[in-house]
């Protein structure tokens, strides 16, 4: 599956304490959290399978999962009242089934790892954004956390209704954010794997290790990869990079060979420092297999084709040794805390795992254990999660989210933690 899930398209521990539902509707009703202690792009989009590692819930109707007598938290005391949370997703959509899919069975794998005091409503939408709307109007009475929408343009109408009086976690980016007049509220979290950051995040990265000289910035004609070289080209010249911005032709996923041909020639006439590819890995290839290695590549997690787990038994890629990008502790730490105690996502035996629906399964954990600590009335957090290190901080005007993923590298022809510069 090339590229990432765009979901304008195809798209996103604290102990509860007896009071904690009457504290949420205190903070709902100021604007804030309060503290109790004083912190993708794919056209193949088949409906998948009901969730996979938590509760059976109906496909056809909203479902709740009550906690089991057992697995609580050791040590942690069973509340007299349970917190509710709905999690909002396009389950009927026909294009975007699969992703919703694969973000609930995450969000219920982080559930079975921590059910102490909670249950889940799953409330099935279509795509459209004004039934989404409709549907998070009309959320049962008891509804403490909302989770969900999954699309940029179903948050951004959900922000725009006026109708948000409960924390209300988004599974993706807003395209409103960047407006003050229609901001996100204050009681909603936008917390969407996106592209944008990335390429914020690797033109800081460029800054630090390639200050001098001119970087390229190489796309083609795709809305994502505009999206990601554009934040790119942004945030590189606040930052005092020199950059320029080459848009490649392509057809069927590979790159034009005259304009890779052409693009060749320019990089031994201009010498640039550094070269960020707004690209997917093959289409990166061509590149490398073009220029060679002397000048230094970066790029977002569309470097990174596979699962963690198909990286054992794939073919390697030696060709691509030496680039560098972002992407979540689930798709190559296998040692990191938080991805080691969640189990994987079930795939049939026949087929190899999507790195895109990894991604989103593993946002499913996260908003899941966010959704906790925000029941627990935290005004500020961090949180070492299985997408990246998660910094949300509220106050009376807006949320702040920020992702930080971990750095990268080819290595031995498959994706590795950047060690010491390599």
């Amino acid at each position: 599956m090339a590229g990432r899930l765009d979901m304008d398209w195809v798209m996103g521990e604290a102990i509860v304490c007896v009071s904690a539902k009457m504290l949420l509707l205190g903070a709902m009703l100021s604007g804030l959290c309060l503290s109790t202690s004083a912190n993708t792009t794919a056209d193949d989009a088949a409906p998948g399978s009901a969730a996979a590692n938590g509760p059976p819930l109906r496909s056809d109707a909203p479902g709740t999962v009550a906690p089991p007598a057992t697995g609580s938290l050791p040590g942690a005391p069973v509340p007299s009242e349970l917190l509710h949370f709905v999690l909002l997703l396009p389950l009927r959509s026909e294009n975007l089934g699969r992703a919703a899919n694969a973000v609930r069975a995450g969000f219920l794998a982080g559930y079975e790892h921590d059910t102490n005091g909670v249950a889940i409503t799953v409330i099935e939408t279509g795509d459209i954004p004004e039934e989404v709307v409709s549907s998070y109007i009309n959320l049962p009475t008891a509804t403490d956390i909302v989770i969900g929408p999954l699309t940029r343009s179903s948050t951004a109408a959900i922000a725009q209704s006026g109708a948000v009086r409960k924390p209300t976690i988004a599974l993706t980016q807003s395209d409103v954010e960047s407006d003050a007049a229609t901001r996100l509220p204050p009681l909603m979290l936008a917390m969407g794997l996106s592209v944008e950051d990335e390429a914020r995040q690797a033109a800081a990265w460029i800054s630090s290790s390639d200050p001098a000289g001119k970087v390229f910035i190489v796309s083609t004609r795709a809305s994502w990869q505009r999206r990601a070289a554009k934040a790119f080209a942004v945030k590189a010249r606040q930052l005092g990079v020199n950059t320029e911005t080459v848009e490649l032709g392509s057809a069927s996923g590979y790159l034009s060979a005259a304009d890779v041909a052409q693009f060749k020639k320019r990089i031994r006439i201009e010498k640039p420092s550094a070269l960020f590819a707004a690209l997917d890995a093959a289409q990166t290839r061509q590149v490398r297999e073009s220029i060679g290695s002397e000048v230094p590549i970066y790029g977002t997690a569309q470097l990174n084709p596979l699962a963690l787990s198909d990286w054992e038994t794939a073919e390697h890629m030696p060709d691509m040794n030496g680039v560098r990008l972002l992407d979540i502790p689930w798709q190559f730490q296998a040692d990191h805390p938080a991805v080691m105690i969640y189990p994987r996502s079930v795939v049939p035996a026949d087929q190899r795992r999507s790195a895109d629906m990894e991604r989103l399964y593993a946002l499913g954990i996260d908003a899941y254990r966010v959704a906790r600590l925000v029941s627990a009335q935290r005004r500020q957090f961090e949180l070492d999660g299985v997408t990246g290190k998660l910094i949300v901080g509220f106050s009376k005007e807006s949320v702040h989210f920020e992702r930080i993923e971990p750095l990268a590298i080819y290595r031995d022809g498959a994706v590795a933690p950047l060690i010491d510069g390599y």
